[in-house]
């Protein structure tokens, strides 16, 4: 059951610091550079070590960044989501901790479903892309991966219609801290 409890705020300021900064490299060059997360991973680390009990705080954060980048990679392995945006995710679940990473995580697949519609429309790409997830849900009934025959279903290529998850994420994570925030209080 995913948490909407409130983090401490030193967590909140690290977790929207980090996230700012990743958003920006993402926006600007598509590209999440390693030092951000790596720096996200330590911090959520520390600051759990900090306020929690040494142990429990430590297991609480390592928690987080297993199921946070464990996901992600899953949806790297099959060429859905870039490299950064899994160290992104597992320095976020440092931070939040693995239930509250959960909650993270179904905002960030509501707001980046609705952003990708939104660029999708947008760029005039609809009907393509329902053709794309037909063809997707075929290849994967037969177990073969859809980005080798089609090379735009592959987020590395090009020829990919990309969206900057790490501002996805952002976006997100200020959403999910004033759900927080709200069912907390």
């Amino acid at each position: 059951m995913p948490a909407f409890t409130a983090p401490p705020l030193a967590i909140v300021v690290a977790l929207l610091v980090v996230l700012s900064i990743a958003s920006y490299f993402d926006i600007k060059s598509r590209r999440i550079p390693n030092w951000v997360s790596l720096s996200g991973i330590a911090v959520g680390a520390v600051l759990h070590v900090i306020l929690d009990p040494v142990w429990p705080g430590l297991r609480f954060s390592l928690a987080g960044l297993a199921l946070g980048f464990g996901a992600y990679f899953a949806l790297y392995a099959i060429h859905a989501m870039g490299a950064g945006d899994v160290k992104l995710m597992g320095a976020a679940g440092a931070m939040l901790g693995w239930s509250n990473w959960v909650g993270l995580f179904l905002v960030t697949a509501i707001l980046g479903g609705a952003a990708a519609i939104a660029l999708v429309v947008s760029r005039r790409r609809l009907k393509k892309t329902l053709w794309n997830v037909g063809f997707v849900i075929s290849e994967m009934k037969s177990g073969r991966p859809a980005y080798l025959t089609n090379e735009e279903l592959d987020v590395r290529s090009t020829k990919s219609l990309g969206l900057p998850h790490g501002a996805v994420i952002a976006a997100s994570a200020a959403v999910f801290i004033a759900m927080s925030w709200k069912f907390t209080a």
